[in-house]
């Protein structure tokens, strides 16, 4: 298993399951096959695309420690950025085809509607993940920082998870599927935390004992 997360073409096969939704839908496009109304079609399969890879990327960690094998670490930055992606298309959707680039009615639409809202909040919090993911921002800012900063993706993957279901407001079947996985990943982190926390609170008595010992 180590052998194979640790390849260089298993980072390339990822690279290419994870840019399977975007070329479908380019070839759908192509076909004007994306059924009655496509520019909905769009914006619903990358927002779905969006919240998945948060969740892909959010489950590195827990899977990681879980089954200790370091090596999925590999994967976690390009599963972000492809969440990243898919939420930029589904962001220039909006703005395109649904609101002419029109600015003005965009900026109307954050004000008054409260899916929206929380929706482009999400979209403008990961802009700064994504632009310092890279191994250069981490020394610039600081493991500590870096890994602060970063825990935004916990609120980004909530709001992406409220903005659908205000969204589909009948049928919440699948934003509810999301919030699961979200609510399972989000306390598993807390519990996470919360034991290394009193582990690290113990060390320094450990120390001490052994010193004086």
């Amino acid at each position: 298993m180590r052998k194979l997360l640790t390849s260089k073409w298993t980072k390339v096969v990822v690279f290419l399951v994870s840019s399977i939704p975007f070329v479908l839908l380019c070839v759908g496009l192509l076909r004007s096959d994306l059924g009655i109304n496509p520019v909905e079609t769009l914006q619903h399969t990358t927002g779905d695309w969006t919240l998945r890879f948060l969740i892909f990327t959010l489950a590195i960690t827990p899977l990681r420690k879980t089954f200790k094998l370091p090596e999925l670490i590999r994967f976690r930055r390009m599963l972000g950025l492809f969440a990243f992606f898919y939420v930029t298309l589904h962001f220039i959707t909006y703005l395109g085809p649904d609101q002419n680039f029109n600015f003005s009615g965009m900026w109307d639409d954050v004000a008054k509607r409260k899916f929206v809202t929380v929706g482009f909040t999400a979209f403008v919090l990961l802009i700064p993940l994504a632009f310092t993911s890279t191994t250069g921002w981490i020394r610039r800012l600081g493991g500590k920082r870096w890994q602060a900063l970063h825990r935004l993706i916990y609120v980004c993957a909530i709001l992406g998870v409220i903005h659908y279901y205000w969204l589909v407001k009948s049928d919440v079947r699948k934003p509810l599927i999301y919030a699961f996985f979200v609510g399972i990943l989000l306390l598993w982190r807390i519990w996470d935390a919360y034991f290394r926390g009193k582990g690290n609170a113990h060390a320094p008595v450990r120390s001490r004992v052994s010193a004086a010992g």
